[in-house]
């Protein structure tokens, strides 16, 4: 059974009557000169019945409405038609989503391309609520005087009490002079950071205020150095220093405890270390220690995930996972330890992702001290973690250890009045924790200095609300003002523009409804299809804009008929009163001059048409070469072969040009047919008058392209002249050519010429000897193509050098093999040891003469040995002939052969030509070279061979062979042997310390080494073996070990204020008070 066809089922139905009743139309209206309205009905598709939900809008009739707007429920992704929220979003930002929901929600900072180190710091300093209310204090002379306190104050303010979500740290940034595109580390900044603010608010009239900074974040400590056999310390043991932050190893210690006892712990110096007492009077052992004396309120942990590698001089992040408790007891820590337990409380993590050292990205995770929640401050994103530093469900999670509390924890802390009572205790990991910040909670006694060195400073601010200033809670409600302000006016703006929207949809709906003309009778207008798929498909349509569909005449021609539709009077009225333009065409604006200007077009198209079909047949009878009566034309064949291909042609065009333009000559007569291009063909009287009359249509001007040249034309006699002497010259030419081949017939061959002792030989440049078998092959049309070499006569000049009369280039080596001895082969370098007769013949045909010939002679490095039985008149017998015969050979290959020259080589000058083209090899950059990757033990010979010369120019792309892969690597004289190992790790795979890198038969060592220095030159192959010795890792672990490029110095922060020695910027209107003053 066979399944019915459904391929068409879908598609539009095409009336198969339309084009042939337009056509029939056409013809009449082009006979008669007469114009009914049924012809107008017809001709401009009135006739078309009114359309209902079509898939798409209809190009075939201009009744058609559908698919202007999209169906019920259906959107489009733009244009007035699109989804509301879409829409909403073209109005720009929404205001309402950069503002805080809650101001109990912290708000981010705005990262300015690398400012994330920065914004990290002030998030943790914000957060601690007793600094934000010191930088809350401090008087406004003293902001006003002081440029980098005020923007602190200012972003404080910003972020304490801001309906913003994220504020713009850019004031700041700039104030400071960061550079906000380069990744500094936020270690380093805090500290200059807060040695900044120490200095400003040392100027401040408060005494809390100037010491902000120490009160919160200093601590004291002492070095210690005790001599092992006096037991002294020495005298700079008593001095007391001062800390913002103790800096923990934690390279191969696993968690906080052990950093602090590492910090703490003995040092022993011995050896070249010893330190001299002055007690003793000589350089002892000894010991040294750290020792802490007083902690600050805010206790900053450095983690040291950053090492110094002295091989590279560069810097390696440690990411080793590192165990932190919640709480830490420092009691135990201090220089005289006590039952007395200090007690601080993890209050901020500063994280460094990124496995890089100056790049990479910082974050820090937070805890609120009013609610105890821990926030994440990654730049603009503010995330709730919950009561876990790293999350709920973070991998990070804390272990509960009864066991590991009750060995460092007692069971209750004292706190003023009550007791602490710690039943467990939290242990946090992470691999990219950077800084620990701790906060002091309780206390078991106080300590005075006369009985203790311990001293801890609290700050008398807890976590109770702070209030703003008044200079700067008026700044900030005047923010907030704006805010609010901005959201108003954006609520406005969408309620305006959704209402437009609405409305816009409403009247298209409407119109379009009313838009379909009922009847043949009733009156409408013509409008642009364009202009009104703008109008329904854009918010804001521009004025009506029919200029596309109006004829030259003002009216409306048929022609256009698909690009417009009927549209009713209601519709058009409602459509011209609201958005105006034109021109307003009637029902009974048609074009009537259009129509028959059409009809006549169509009517010679047709004719045409028929016309061409009729003499194709004549064209392919001509082509294939049937006699022809009456008077016959030549074209050009490939013309015609050309005109024969074109189908569905109307009217003649730019192809139908030229058909004699192949075959006229400069002189306009006929061309000789033995010209290049100038195939002709004989064509009928009739069909030759087509042709004429088409050519003369498209190109009315080009007089020689349409030239007739009837069959008993005679080709031009001045062209065939000239051609005959060309002829000739080429024939001339190839008897010389050949005459030449067969005087040379083995030196044109190529055949290695077998070389004696005692026999004469000449020399001549490689080169030319190529150039002359190019020149002397050359044959056929391309006979006189090939330029001859030059005489011999400036060639063996420009061998001999001026100063010393002698010569400049070396004969190719010479090579003894089996007892033979041949020359080397080049078709570029050297010089070629050729025949006498070869050279007398040269002379002869190359305008040289015999004398001067360079000479050459074949001799041994170590002198001849007479050979047994080779003396004249010495009869040898039969069976001893063979052994003979077998030492003269090994004898031979054991003497090296070389060429004697006349004249001598001027070892001087060539010396000096060697020496600045090596020179210049050694000057490159941004060159090829090629590289095999060799499976085996060793490298194939066509390798090892290619390694010896300078290979060609080949794809840049990897290519598989049967020994290996290849690849071409771009490379400088000064790229040392390391990087070069580096790229070959990264496209072979093979790690640097797996690779045996070879040129030829040599090792290449040294990766400090530069390809220079390593004679590597620019075409070079070079071959690398894979050891595999080591195992394989990560390329991107030595890239951050040891850079490819040199390091760059680091500039730091050089250059900012944070490294200037004045505190302040700007005018001041009183002097600063010196601290002694203060």
């Amino acid at each position: 059974m066979n399944r019915p066809c459904t391929r068409n089922k879908n598609k539009r139905q095409r009336n198969d009557d339309s084009d042939y009743s337009s056509s029939e139309i056409l013809r009449k209206v082009h006979l008669t000169g007469e114009v009914s309205h049924n012809d107008i009905c017809q001709l401009y598709l009135i006739w078309k019945p009114l359309c209902r939900e079509c898939h798409g809008n209809s190009k075939d009739s201009p009744n058609c409405f559908c698919g202007l707007i999209p169906p019920p429920n259906r959107n489009r992704k733009s244009g007035l038609w699109q989804r509301i929220p879409d829409i909403i979003q073209s109005l720009g930002p929404n205001p309402y989503k950069d503002l805080r929901t809650s101001i109990e929600i912290p708000a981010g900072l705005t990262n300015l391309g690398a400012t994330c180190y920065a914004n990290s710091i002030l998030q943790c300093l914000f957060m601690n609520s007793a600094f934000r209310e010191g930088i809350f204090s401090v008087e406004p002379d003293l902001l006003n005087q002081h440029p980098v306190l005020d923007q602190l104050a200012r972003l404080f303010a910003k972020l304490h009490s801001s309906k913003l979500a994220c504020i713009d740290s850019a004031p700041f940034i700039k104030t400071l002079e960061l550079d906000n595109g380069v990744q500094q580390d936020s270690h380093e900044f805090l500290t200059l950071f807060l040695s900044l603010l120490e200095r400003s608010l040392s100027h401040s009239k408060f005494p809390n205020v100037r010491t902000i900074v120490q009160d919160l974040f200093r601590g004291s400590v002492s070095h210690v150095t005790r001599c092992s056999i006096c037991g002294k310390e020495s005298d700079a043991s008593s001095k007391i220093e001062d800390f913002y932050e103790l800096e923990l190893n934690i390279k191969g210690l696993n968690n906080l405890d052990e950093s602090l006892n590492d910090y703490l712990s003995l040092e022993e110096l011995r050896g070249e270390n010893q330190y001299f007492c002055e007690s003793c009077g000589m350089r002892v052992d000894a010991t040294r220690c750290i020792k802490l004396h007083s902690l600050p309120s805010v206790l900053n942990l450095q983690l040291k995930r950053y090492v110094f590698l002295p091989k590279t001089t560069t810097k390696k992040k440690i990411t080793s996972v590192f165990g932190f408790p919640r709480m830490v007891n420092m009691g135990k820590h201090l220089c005289n330890p006590t039952e007395t337990s200090l007690v601080y409380e993890l209050s901020a993590i500063l994280i460094h992702k990124g496995t890089a050292v100056n790049s990479g990205h910082y974050v820090a995770h937070i805890k609120d001290e009013k609610c105890g929640h821990w926030w994440e401050f990654d730049d603009e994103h503010v995330s709730k973690l919950g009561f876990h530093p790293f999350g709920e469900n973070s991998s990070s999670l804390s272990m509960k250890t009864e066991q590991l509390v009750k060995s460092i924890w007692p069971e209750t802390v004292a706190n003023g009045d009550f007791k602490v009572i710690i039943h467990s205790q939290d242990i946090y990991s992470s691999s990219d924790a950077y800084m620990l910040m701790y906060n002091f909670v309780s206390m078991k006694e106080n300590y005075s200095k006369q009985h203790t060195t311990v001293e801890v400073v609290k700050s008398d601010v807890g976590t109770r609300n702070i209030s703003l200033p008044f200079h700067l809670h008026k700044e900030i409600q005047e923010l907030n003002l704006f805010s609010s302000k901005d959201c108003e006016e954006y609520q406005s703006k969408k309620d305006r523009h959704l209402c437009y929207v609405t409305e816009r949809r409403e009247e298209i709906k409407q119109i379009l409804s009313e838009a379909s003309v009922q009847s043949l009778d009733e009156s409408f207008f013509w409008i642009s299809t364009d202009w009104l798929r703008q109008w329904a498909d854009t918010i804001s349509p521009p004025s009506i804009d029919n200029s596309s569909i109006q004829c030259s005449h003002g009216k409306v021609p048929f022609s256009n008929v698909t690009s417009m539709k009927r549209l009713s009077s209601t519709s058009w009225q409602r459509l011209f009163t609201k958005y105006g333009g034109g021109p307003a065409l009637a029902s009974d604006d048609f074009c009537i001059a259009c129509l028959k200007n059409a009809a006549e077009n169509a009517v010679n198209a047709d004719d045409y048409k028929e016309k061409r079909a009729l003499l194709r047949n004549l064209a392919e009878a001509a082509l294939a070469g049937d006699c022809l009566d009456g008077t016959a034309y030549y074209v050009s064949r490939p013309w015609l072969l050309q005109w024969l291909r074109r189908k569905n042609v109307d009217s003649p065009c730019e192809s139908d040009a030229g058909p004699t333009a192949a075959l006229t000559c400069t002189h306009g007569n006929l061309l000789p047919e033995q010209a290049t291009g100038a195939k002709r063909i004989l064509v009928p009287d009739a069909l030759w008058n087509f042709f004429y009359d088409s050519a003369s249509k498209v190109r009315p001007e080009d007089k020689l392209g349409s030239v007739a040249f009837p069959s008993y034309s005679k080709p031009c006699e001045i062209c065939n002249r000239e051609m005959t002497e060309v002829a000739n010259l080429e024939d001339s030419l190839r008897a010389e050519k050949n005459r030449k081949r067969q005087n040379h017939e083995k030196l044109l061959i190529g055949k290695t010429l077998a070389l004696h002792t005692g026999c004469k030989y000449f020399l001549l440049p490689s080169s030319w000897l190529a150039k002359w078998r190019a020149y002397v092959t050359t044959t056929g049309k391309n006979i006189s193509s090939t330029g001859e070499p030059e005489n011999l006569e400036v060639i063996i000049s420009s061998l001999i050098c001026e100063k010393h009369s002698r010569l400049l280039e070396r004969p190719l080596e010479l090579v003894s093999k089996h007892g033979v001895i041949s020359q080397k082969t080049s078709s570029t370098d050297g010089l070629t040891l050729i025949s006498e007769s070869d050279w007398k013949f040269f002379c002869e045909e190359w305008n040289g003469y015999e004398s001067m010939g360079i000479r050459a002679e074949i001799a041994f490095s170590n002198n001849a040995m007479k050979i047994a039985g080779s003396c004249e008149g010495v009869p040898i017998a039969e069976e001893e002939l063979h052994d003979i015969k077998e030492e003269t050979i090994e004898v031979l290959e054991e003497r090296i052969p070389f060429v004697i020259t006349d004249p001598e080589l001027c070892e001087d000058c060539i010396g000096e030509r060697e020496s600045s083209e090596l020179v210049r090899k050694l000057n490159y950059n941004d060159e090829d070279i090629c590289v095999y990757l060799v499976h085996g033990k060793e490298a194939p010979r066509s390798i090892i061979e290619a390694s010896t010369v300078p290979s060609i120019r080949t794809s840049k792309r990897s290519k598989k062979t049967s020994y290996g892969k290849s690849i071409n690597f771009k490379v400088s004289s000064t790229t040392s042997v390391y990087q070069l190992k580096m790229m070959i790790w990264e496209a072979f795979g093979v790690v640097k310390e797996n690779q045996k890198l070879h040129k030829s038969f040599v090792q290449i060592d040294g990766d400090s080494a530069t390809l220079a220095d390593k004679n590597i030159f620019p075409g070079d192959t070079l071959w690398v073996m894979d050891t595999e010795i080591y195992e394989n890792r990560d390329i991107a672990d030595e890239l951050s070990e040891q850079k490819i490029e040199p390091p760059k110095a680091e500039e730091g922060f050089r250059g900012t204020l944070l490294t200037s020695d004045v505190s302040s910027q700007g005018f001041q209107e009183k002097p600063f008070l010196d601290d002694s003053e203060v």
